[in-house]
Parts: structure tokens; C-alpha cells; sequence
């Protein structure tokens, strides 16, 4: 009998009114729970993506397609010819020279203890920092006078606002190769910096970083010409990222270390990506749960159709035959509540992205509502999941309708 035949077997047995109403009732049961749970695991999933793709939006805006540091200490020496080489590689758009370091700002009797990043003028290139300037202009200055654009956090607890501040900060920062124990007057350089812009990115950021000029941070904390603490490179658009990331590696050799965004911030991706997998199997054991309804349904199909089991029989219908029409049977119901859980979510995507329902609490988030992304895998893997559950619950009533069909016949 062909896989069609099966089928319309499963789906007569499916619409055929029963002798006991309990049937039709438990079936749908198992249908709606099935329903309900693919619907949520999908809008769980769709959540966590939306979620995912606004921290990488958020994190795109400061951390580069790659990152070179070194491999051992925190200053990397890398000489014009290896910059020349590196911006001949095909696939890179634009790159960045960076020096960072801890550094104390001051504004009369507050201050703030900040990670100072100092960087040339192609980081703006490199960077989506000009695009989150919240207060004032994304402007550096030079060696000669230096302006800071600093994270809103950093505004706030220096009590300014950066497009309004007529008086210059205080930037104090330690010196090269000198011990705060053994002189700590000679280890620290101090500055004034005019404070420029403010950025809004996120909390991470805007209560750590503040920007200013290459030049002057060198200048003042006594790097060579040739030591940085890190290059932050761009890639171009068709670029294969992995590919360059190799190209990269190899031609700096092993006192470099070449990150790409992922890298860059593992634990927090690796975290995201694990609490979806929790749910997911959280939500699973929701579907197993659902599915002894099915068992239930199954069995009693199983003895409400004794004589019809008799009579395939009596017609010379093997017993795999019979185990398969009620492995469809199960199959069908699974199928039913997955299509009907597919729909369901996209329901809820089309009313969430369109009205709003479910808000963000808070004013501090950059958007007010839980943003959803859909994406193909997550449906593959949830109807994969249904009916491998499905089958899992259909396996046992249809093994004992083999087995009946078999003490029918003796």
C-alpha cells in the first residue's frame, strides 16, 4: 500500500465520528496543546532573535569586523610595511590605529575613572560611533588640543553636558614604564581636554569609554611611534570574513592575536545563544507532556477499531501495515498542531511588530517594545521536533495494534 493510501486511512480515522465521544475530545486536546506549544517555542525563539540581533546592532556601533591585539601584554609594535600590507588585502575597507588605557577625568570635585581610547582619524570609518552621538559633534581635536566625546554615563556622572560644557576637563594618565609605587608624581601626566560630543550606545559603553585623539593619548602616556594597543579593521561588504581573518594571522604571525566579533565578545553570544537552547528545552518537554494526550487518543482509536483491523487482515494486510496507518495517525495529528502553531506565530509576529502589544518596561531602552525576527531554521527545527515527538507517541499504540491484529488472527 503506497505512503497515500496510509494517509487516507489516518485522515478518515481522524474525521470519522466515534463511538465514545472521549476520542474526538482527546484528539483535539492533543492537537490544540501541540498547537499552543510550537506557536510559543517558535515566538520564543523568534524573541531571543530579535533580542540577539539588536545586541549585535548595539555592539557593531563600537567593536570592529576584526580586531588585532597582542597575543602576550597590552602593547602590539607593528611597523608602516606591515600597515602597508595589511591595507593592501583584498577585502579590507578601512582600518583604525587604537591606544586604550584606564585614565581619571575630573570636573571640579567629581570625577570619573574611565577607559580613554584614543584614535586616528579613520575610526569614524571603521566604528558606527558618529551615527550614536546623543550631545554635541563626534570631534577629536589634535595633539596640540584634544576634545573628548565621552559615553552619557560618564556625562552624567560628571555632572556636564558636553555640548554645553565651557570648561575644559582634567585627564589624568599613567606614563610608560613608570611605577605609581616608586614615584607616583612622574607616573602620571595631566592634561585639559574639551569635552566635545556624548555617545548613546549602551550602559556597557556609555559608563566605560571615552574618545579622543591618538596623538595626544601617545604624547601624554610616552608610547613610540610604532606601539598601540590594538587595530580595529572593516571589512568590505562581499568580503569572506573568515578567509581574511587567516590571510591576517598568517601574515602577522603568532605575537598577534586576530579576533573577529564574535570572538571579540564570546561570553556574552555564547550566554545568548544558550538560554535559547533552554528554553527550547523547556518548551520540548511542554510538547512531550502534550503528546501523552496522544498516546491516550491513539490507544483508545486502537481498540475502537478492533473490527476494521480484523478485516484489513482478513484482506491479507501485514502487521507493518497496520502499524504504519496508526503511525500516520499520530503523524497527522502532530502535523495538524504544528501547521496550525506555524500560523498561530505568525500571527502573533504580524501583531507584535505591527501594534506593539507586549511593551518593554523602562525608559531606558532603546525601543519600547520585544522585537521579533523570524527566521527559517527555527520553524525546521520545531516541525522536526513535533514529529519526532509525534512518532515517539504513536510508536507504542501502533506496536500494540500490530500485536492485536496478530491475537485477532489466531
Amino acid at each position: 500500500m503506497t505512503i497515500g493510501n496510509i494517509l487516507k486511512f489516518a485522515w478518515r480515522y481522524f474525521r470519522a465520528k466515534k463511538s465514545t465521544n472521549a476520542i474526538n475530545i482527546i484528539s483535539w486536546v492533543s492537537v490544540v496543546a501541540i498547537t499552543f506549544g510550537t506557536a510559543s517555542l517558535i515566538t520564543i525563539f523568534s524573541a531571543f532573535n530579535g533580542f540577539e540581533s539588536l545586541v549585535k546592532s548595539l555592539y557593531a556601533s563600537f567593536y570592529p569586523d576584526i580586531r588585532v591585539t597582542p597575543a602576550k601584554g597590552k602593547m602590539l609594535h607593528i611597523s608602516r610595511d606591515q600597515l602597508d600590507a595589511l591595507q593592501k588585502l583584498k577585502g579590507i575597507d578601512s582600518y583604525s590605529l587604537v591606544v586604550e588605557e584606564k585614565a581619571l577625568l575630573q570636573n571640579g570635585a567629581l570625577q570619573s575613572v574611565v577607559t580613554i581610547k584614543g584614535v586616528d582619524e579613520n575610526f569614524s570609518n571603521v566604528s558606527g560611533i558618529d551615527s550614536a552621538i546623543y550631545h554635541g559633534n563626534y570631534q577629536l581635536g589634535n595633539e596640540e588640543k584634544p576634545g573628548l566625546v565621552l559615553g552619557i554615563g560618564i556625562e552624567q556622572a560628571l555632572g556636564l553636558q558636553a555640548d554645553r560644557s565651557v570648561y575644559p576637563l582634567m585627564i589624568y594618565l599613567p606614563r610608560k614604564g613608570i611605577s605609581l609605587a616608586a614615584d607616583p608624581t612622574a607616573a602620571l601626566s595631566s592634561a585639559t581636554i574639551y569635552p566635545q560630543g556624548s555617545f548613546a550606545i549602551q550602559s556597557e559603553f556609555d559608563n566605560q569609554y571615552a574618545i579622543t585623539d591618538l596623538n595626544f593619548l601617545k604624547t601624554y602616556m610616552s608610547y613610540a611611534d610604532d606601539e598601540y594597543s590594538a587595530i580595529e579593521i572593516k571589512l568590505s561588504e562581499k568580503s569572506n570574513g573568515a578567509e581574511l581573518q587567516d590571510q591576517l594571522q598568517s601574515m602577522l604571525g603568532a605575537g598577534f592575536l586576530v579576533e573577529n566579533r564574535y570572538e571579540q565578545n564570546r561570553t556574552l553570544y555564547t550566554t545568548i545563544r544558550l538560554e535559547k537552547w533552554a528554553i527550547y528545552a523547556i518548551f520540548t518537554l511542554i510538547l512531550v507532556v502534550a503528546a501523552f494526550n496522544m498516546i491516550g487518543a491513539l490507544s483508545m482509536l486502537v481498540l475502537e477499531k478492533q473490527k476494521d483491523i480484523q478485516v484489513l487482515k482478513a484482506m491479507g494486510a501485514a502487521d507493518l501495515l497496520i502499524q504504519r496507518i496508526f503511525l500516520a495517525e499520530g503523524i497527522l495529528l502532530g502535523t495538524l498542531g504544528a501547521i496550525a502553531g506555524m500560523v498561530l506565530s505568525l500571527l502573533v509576529y504580524f501583531l507584535q511588530t505591527r501594534f506593539k502589544l507586549v511593551p518593554l518596561q523602562g525608559a531606558t531602552f532603546l525601543i519600547d517594545h520585544y522585537p521579533l525576527k523570524l527566521m527559517v531554521s527555527d520553524f525546521i527545527i520545531v516541525a522536526t521536533t513535533v514529529w519526532i515527538i509525534a512518532i515517539a507517541a504513536a510508536w507504542f499504540p501502533a506496536k500494540k495494534a500490530s500485536q492485536r491484529t496478530m491475537d485477532l488472527r489466531n
